[in-house]
């Protein structure tokens, strides 16, 4: 028998980004498996007036720091 309190969550679904940088749209998932927690760069984001950025932007900017 269920219990009819029980709340089932679903995890987020995956955004769809455009690069904040160079419109490249990409995936997001918000639910930790996004491609950039693979990534070694971290940088603070979002940085005045942008959203994430493609992995490319995100190693260029990463690069420059």
């Amino acid at each position: 028998m269920t219990n009819p309190k029980e709340i089932t969550l679903t995890p987020p679904a995956p955004r769809r980004l455009a690069c904040s940088r160079c419109g490249t749209e990409f995936g997001c998932d918000l639910s930790g498996n996004c491609w950039c927690a693979e990534e070694t760069a971290k940088l603070p984001m979002p940085v005045k007036g942008e959203d994430c950025l493609c992995r490319e932007c995100l190693r260029k900017a990463a690069a420059v720091s």
